[in-house]
């Protein structure tokens, strides 16, 4: 949740643990998403990540197929999940007493 304070014939943004004045807002949005979420270094990273998956694949010899129980990892935990997902969600009574 974002406040906004009229300060000084300025917006001052009261975000979460920063403070921002109107010409830094404008400054920001004039920025592109990448920039601001993520570092060069790591746009790099995802990069080479990116090119890694699409040209390794191409190189590497194909794999032989995994053993029979390990497919059935991935059964198993999806299983769970769903489980999880609509099993009923139960909290013990406590009660929280201050001193």
């Amino acid at each position: 949740m974002v406040m906004c304070e009229w300060w000084r014939d300025e917006i001052v943004v009261i975000g979460r643990h920063r403070r921002w004045t109107k010409k830094t807002v404008e400054k920001k949005r004039e920025e592109g998403l990448m920039v601001k979420f993520f570092s060069a270094r790591s746009i790099f990273l995802l990069a080479l990540l990116a090119i890694s998956l699409l040209v390794l694949p191409l190189i590497l010899p194909p794999l032989p197929p995994p053993p029979a129980p390990l497919l059935l990892v991935p059964v198993l935990i999806m299983s769970v999940l769903i489980l999880l997902a609509l099993s009923p969600y139960h909290m013990p009574n406590v009660i929280v007493t201050s001193a």
